[in-house]
């Protein structure tokens, strides 16, 4: 009787969240929704609303007055989890933190980080080839966002390990629906916040430079400082968030070059394609499907009625690969000519804040790992994550 209302519900639903993917499975499904279902409705995680096609994301996206981040942000949600500004917050009321943060990332605090983390990034790569590869989620690409944010946040070693490995423990219990760990892990993440907020408050650092430091200093716009459980929501959410896509989109990139020997050597030979090349994969390889926002009045698209506060899913992943904006938005192409319009960092008041360091640790990655290998091959089936991201978890190879 379970069984049979469980497939029951799984027929009446548009798209399936929990369905078994494969590397290409979410894109040929995306696909097909775009066709023939924009607006798709799935009864997983409590039921929620999912827009495939570019223009309709980015709409949502750029109208602050009609969708909020304030009610569900992401799906799935988390009942675990308190607020974490700016995400969770709309304007105004997000836009100290936003500041506050920008200041931190800034162009000459990116420029000053990077050879930090390509030094990081080559070690990683170096002692990943000597053991002639493996998981490169587990040994490169998971690590590597960490070490770059141990700098940023001026953690010191056990702190640093502390962080890469809880968040390894948060995402996978994210990924398991293992609510419980979910919460254990995520207040371990708040109880480093706690600790590196009142460490600078006894020291700052400098606030060009530190975003903890720049958080304590900011102000509302009635020149109050910001509200402690606040801050320390907004340290713990930029704690997380910098340490879940670079994974799984590196594990993307590295399934993509294993597949195309003639790629890898032609960007091998030509580091100037590195910036371009990194463009191209984040378009092709978004690592998001789960950013989510909340009609204010109700909407209607596409003919489906969206009631207030219901969840709409924005696949970041799908419309990077639309058809109506994107020739041939399957294969790679260095030097698209309208790359610019790819969402892989949202677009808006809550477009990535993180966007240049992002960016600038990606392509570093990718340079490195062209620059320390001969070759790259696939040694296994990659394992796929599941909602809010999507790209493997698990990404087999073996290099020489």
């Amino acid at each position: 009787m379970i069984l049979s209302t469980i497939w029951e519900m799984a027929a009446m639903q548009d798209y399936d969240p929990l369905a078994h993917e494969e590397f290409e499975t979410p894109h040929r499904v995306f696909a097909d929704l775009r066709a023939r279902c924009p607006v798709a409705h799935s009864e997983a995680f409590g039921g929620f609303w999912m827009l495939t096609r570019h223009q309709d994301i980015r709409a949502v996206l750029e109208d602050a007055d009609g969708f909020t981040t304030t009610v569900r942000n992401v799906v799935p949600g988390s009942s675990a989890t308190g607020r974490r500004p700016p995400l969770h917050l709309d304007a105004p009321e997000h836009t100290p933190y936003r500041r506050a943060i920008d200041r931190a990332l800034g162009p000459r605090r990116v420029e000053d980080i990077a050879p930090v983390i390509e030094a990081h990034a080559r070690r990683l790569m170096r002692d990943f080839v000597a053991r002639g590869g493996g998981d490169l989620v587990e040994h490169v690409s998971s690590p590597l966002p960490a070490l770059a944010f141990a700098d940023w946040f001026a953690l010191d070693e056990p702190q640093t390990t502390l962080l890469w490995r809880t968040a390894q423990a948060f995402v996978k219990a994210w990924e398991a629906f293992d609510v419980e760990t979910v919460g254990r892990t995520s207040e371990t993440l708040y109880d480093l916040a706690r600790d590196l907020i009142a460490s600078r408050r006894q020291a700052l650092l400098d606030p060009e430079r530190d975003p903890v430091s720049s958080l304590l200093q900011a102000q509302d716009d009635d020149g109050a400082p910001l509200p402690d459980e606040m801050l320390v929501g907004c340290v713990r959410q930029i704690l997380v968030v910098g340490l879940v896509a670079p994974p799984v989109f590196l594990g993307s990139v590295a399934v993509h070059l294993a597949g195309d020997p003639d790629l890898q050597d032609r960007l091998r030979r030509d580091a100037t394609l590195t910036i371009p090349a990194t463009e191209e994969f984040l378009r092709l390889y978004t690592p998001y499907r789960g950013f989510a926002r909340t009609s204010r009045h109700g909407v209607t698209l596409h003919g489906r009625a969206i009631a207030p506060g219901e969840p709409i899913a924005l696949a970041y992943a799908s419309a990077n690969r639309d058809e109506a904006v994107f020739e041939d938005p399957h294969s790679f192409r260095l030097n698209r000519p309208n790359i610019r319009e790819h969402l892989a960092f949202g677009r808006g008041p809550h477009r990535c804040a993180g966007m240049a360091m992002a960016r600038r640790m990606l392509q570093i990655a990718i340079r490195v790992l062209l620059d320390e290998t001969r070759s790259i091959a696939m040694d296994g089936d990659p394992r796929m994550s599941g909602m809010p991201e999507v790209g493997p978890v698990y990404a087999p190879l073996r290099v020489t």
